[in-house]
């Protein structure tokens, strides 16, 4: 029930960052999209993204919000956003429990000649549809064309088509669906990560786009 005493924030009276800190630990938990890519020159590149989530069922598509550069690299373009943007195509792979230290090494922030597979220590798996590796160690991954890109103040939304769909045989559960509470996702909070607690369903419930 609503509180009386609650904390209220006028988005004007914050800073871009304290706004930040607001969202990332109240928009919870979040997917993360693992997402490789490739320059033009051939260096693979793998980096985690939590602002992630599906926009259309037709065509079928993924979005992911790419900001700034942060840290020794605080503003600049990130090198996801400008593979994506020159060759046009990428790989978002699920990351599982089991895969958490390996996706974190990867959020590193390192120079465009690193290959950042090596890195995280996980293995490079052709793609049927894409000239851009998945990670073979990833549950499920996604092989998209890229879409459109949209700039929204220092971040930009990048929307990309399903080309194809690689899954993990021990994780599919046949008609379409995959064992969630078998390939454990992980879940972006505040600065730390979660997995899942014991699953329940709701009676009645026919939304599909909840």
């Amino acid at each position: 029930m609503p509180s009386y005493d609650a904390i209220e924030f006028n988005t004007s009276d914050v800073s871009e960052h304290e706004m930040y800190k607001l969202m990332i630990g109240s928009v919870v938990p979040r997917p993360i999209a693992w997402v490789s890519s490739k320059s033009k020159e051939g260096v693979l590149n793998l980096a985690p993204f939590s602002f992630f989530t599906v926009a259309s069922r037709n065509p079928p598509t993924l979005l992911i919000s790419i900001g700034p550069g942060v840290g020794e690299r605080d503003g600049t373009v990130k090198d996801t956003l400008t593979n994506i943007r020159e060759l046009g195509e990428y790989v978002i792979n699920m990351v599982s429990e089991p895969l958490g230290e390996a996706m974190q090494r990867s959020s590193a922030n390192v120079g465009p000649l690193k290959n950042e597979f090596e890195l995280a220590g996980v293995t490079p798996k052709p793609c049927k549809c894409v000239n851009v590796p998945a990670v073979l160690e990833a549950p499920i991954a996604f092989e998209l064309k890229l879409d459109r890109i949209i700039p929204i103040g220092g971040d930009h939304l990048v929307l990309g088509i399903i080309e194809h769909v690689q899954i993990d045989s021990a994780y599919y559960a046949g008609n379409y669906k995959t064992v969630v509470d078998k390939w454990k996702p992980l879940a972006s909070l505040a600065g730390d990560y979660a997995g899942l607690t014991s699953t329940f369903s709701l009676i009645n419930v026919t939304d599909e786009n909840m």
